[in-house]
């Protein structure tokens, strides 16, 4: 019994020092749950919808990979328009945490997401719209 109890504890520490020491997530992110995030964080201004309207801000059926302030007949800063990259995991993680740490001078009036498990779902969610 002590054996299980030590590796119970053993797998929790791990899990613990995995958060600790890396951006990435050390379990599965749950993209069904990230559709709900969106829905509330992200929803009002965002289409997820393939062929989806931009709105306040653009589309964002796929979204990874894809150069930043590319989407057609959006009205981006020039902030965004100029930003030179595109949305890998790690960019877009680090934009939904904070925007204008990453693009500043962007037009997104969003604070940033900043509870872990939700940005890990939402990531999920956002690289399976494809």
């Amino acid at each position: 019994m002590a054996c299980v109890l030590n590796r119970c504890i053993f797998a929790a520490g791990l899990l613990t020092v995995c958060a600790a020491l890396t951006s990435a997530p050390c379990l599965a992110a749950d993209a069904g749950h990230g559709k709900s995030v969106f829905s509330q964080q992200c929803g009002v201004c965002h289409s997820a919808a393939k062929g989806g309207p931009s709105s306040v801000g653009p589309g964002l059926y796929g979204v990874a990979d894809r150069p930043a302030g590319s989407v057609k007949g959006f009205n981006y800063s020039s902030a965004m328009k100029s930003a030179g990259f595109s949305w890998s995991p790690d960019r877009l993680h680090d934009y939904i945490v904070s925007p204008a740490s990453v693009v500043p001078g962007n037009h997104m009036p969003y604070p940033g997401l900043k509870n872990a498990s939700q940005l890990e779902d939402l990531l999920a969610y956002l690289e399976s719209l494809h």
